[in-house]
């Protein structure tokens, strides 16, 4: 039997299977915003990874609008299955990359194309920030200089003030609702004072420790410095495998806030775009890279929002679907269909390992490598799926 995601198990009372299958796409399709100054290479590596043609130039702000692209993330798995299932159609997980024009010190004030491109980073799940770690006197710097802890404090305090302004407005409207004694803005108020601390000495809004319910109350504000950072340490050519002093600062401080570093060359990245796969491969290997940039920051930002897939496999489709770890059967099935969460009984699960060693489905079934798993499953990275649903 394909595991094609779900079955449909008739029980009378509970209406039918719905024919519009609108799906919840909430991460199914992760976004990262590409934030930096003008002129470190952000453009450039957008145009690289996604081979979208957003325009690159030698002067500031020449990304009016934010550029976005959709990128396939490679996953051999879903070939396997392909292969095995003969599926007319094989439906990776994506990552879409919107190139947010340059920020500049200001930024937050209007200053340079001002405070829409802050707007446009609150769209993104994840923020990757690019930093120049590369000489070149044909590339003009915006700061004058190469110094990238200088160009990190410019845009993270860019951030940091744009999200006092919205935390300020925010504690301003409460004080109405302080004194008539609101217990919910009592808890507000003080939340909204620890982050305003953090900001005020320039730290970012994640690195405030907060419990669960401040989690979930602040999480509507949408702060810009709440979300999660990673950063892209922009390289020459031949630094791509061994970074330098600059990325070594760079990992350095993203290290003590708890981000991650992917040391990327923007320019090895756009040679990589014009090869096909074998040429591509080649051409790493004679650099001592293992990988391209771009596999390495979608395999960053998935494990910075701890991420994974499952998959769902038949003659129709083979597709990986993006959900966050710890994610139980039930929910995951609400990926595909919302009604698919509401009518949970059980899901049928095979490993990917496990179904390539056994062959089959079948033979899988035979040594017992098929599970039937209930509500409160934790699902697993490689997990092959039919959910099976009342309708």
């Amino acid at each position: 039997m394909p595991f094609g995601g779900c079955r449909a198990v008739p029980c009378r009372g509970l209406g039918q299977r719905p024919n519009n299958r609108k799906r919840d796409e909430k991460m199914s399709n992760l976004a990262v915003g590409i934030v930096g100054l003008p002129n470190v290479g952000k453009s450039t590596l957008f145009n690289a990874i996604t081979k979208a043609g957003a325009e690159a130039a030698n002067y500031p702000f020449c990304t009016i609008e934010p550029n976005t692209g959709v990128v396939a993330v490679k996953d051999p798995r879903l070939d396997e299955l392909t292969k095995m299932y003969s599926s007319k159609k094989t439906i990776p997980a994506t990552v879409t990359f919107s190139d947010i024009a340059g920020l500049v010190k200001g930024a937050s004030k209007g200053e340079g194309l001002g405070n829409q491109f802050l707007g446009h980073i609150r769209e993104a799940d994840a923020v990757a920030h690019v930093v120049r770690c590369f000489e070149d006197s044909n590339v003009t710097h915006v700061e004058g200089s190469v110094d990238p802890l200088r160009d990190i404090s410019i845009i993270n305090t860019e951030l940091c003030l744009a999200d006092l302004e919205v935390v300020d407005k925010r504690l301003s409207k409460l004080e109405r609702l302080l004194k008539s004694g609101s217990k919910e803005a009592k808890q507000e108020d003080a939340l909204l004072k620890k982050i305003k601390a953090a900001l005020d000495e320039g730290k970012a809004a994640r690195s405030v420790e907060l419990s669960e319910d401040e989690e979930i109350l602040l999480s509507s504000m949408n702060l810009l410095t709440k979300k999660p950072a990673l950063y892209i340490a922009n390289v020459s050519e031949d630094e791509a495998a061994t970074g330098n002093k600059y990325t070594a600062e760079v990992e350095k401080f993203a290290e003590s806030e708890g981000s991650e570093t992917v040391i990327i060359s923007a320019k090895v990245e756009s040679e990589i775009a014009e090869l096909d796969e074998a040429e591509a491969k080649e051409f790493l290997a004679e650099l001592g890279l293992k990988e391209s940039g771009l596999d390495k920051l979608i395999r960053a930002a998935f494990s910075l929002l701890g991420l994974m897939t499952f998959l769902t496999a038949g003659p129709d489709e083979s597709r990986a679907w993006t959900i966050k770890k710890n994610t139980t059967a039930p929910k995951a099935a609400g990926k595909i269909h919302t009604d698919f969460e509401k009518g949970f009984i059980r899901a049928e699960i095979v490993s990917y390992d496990d179904l390539m060693s056994a062959g089959s489905v079948a033979a899988a079934r035979e040594k017992g490598r098929v599970r039937l798993e209930g509500k409160d499953y934790i699902m697993q990275d490689g997990d092959i799926v039919n959910f099976r649903f009342n309708v």
